[in-house]
Formats: structure tokens, C-alpha cells, sequence
């Protein structure tokens, strides 16, 4: 498993985030130690805590992750 922090500070972002992670041919979780949601799910993105960084977690090839961190550059930590 494939891991980086992120801070989303808005609304926007954190629609911005989903778009994203939904098309990622990977499953995304973004969460901490006791809640992991799923990236793809803008509803349970909203139960999240932003106050903090939460982890993103990903189980893909080296070469996916390097893009999709990348791609999502704007708000990891």
C-alpha cells in the first residue's frame, strides 16, 4: 500500500479531490488511524475531519501512484 498526506481547506478542494481520485482505476481510501473512506464517495468525504492532514492510501503500480500524487499535487502536505 502506496501512501501521502493531504490537507483539503474547502469545499471545492475536497469536490475537486473526488473528481480526482473517481478516475483512478485504483481504489483510493483517505482517512486516519480509526476512519478510512472512500476516495470516490464525495458524500463520506464530507464526514472527514480537514482540520488535520488525512492519509491517502492507494494499492497500485509505483508508476500510477507517482501520477495520481502528482495529479492531486495542490494539496499534499
Amino acid at each position: 500500500m502506496l501512501e501521502f498526506d493531504i490537507i483539503l481547506r474547502s469545499l471545492k478542494q475536497v469536490q475537486e479531490f473526488v473528481s480526482l481520485a473517481m478516475v483512478q482505476p485504483f481504489e483510493v481510501l483517505v482517512g486516519n488511524d480509526r476512519q478510512n473512506i472512500n476516495g470516490k464517495d464525495l458524500m463520506g468525504m464530507f464526514s472527514l475531519d480537514y482540520s488535520h492532514p488525512v492519509r491517502v492510501r492507494v494499492t497500485c503500480p509505483q508508476e500510477q501512484f507517482a501520477c495520481f500524487r502528482s495529479s492531486a499535487g495542490e494539496f499534499v502536505v
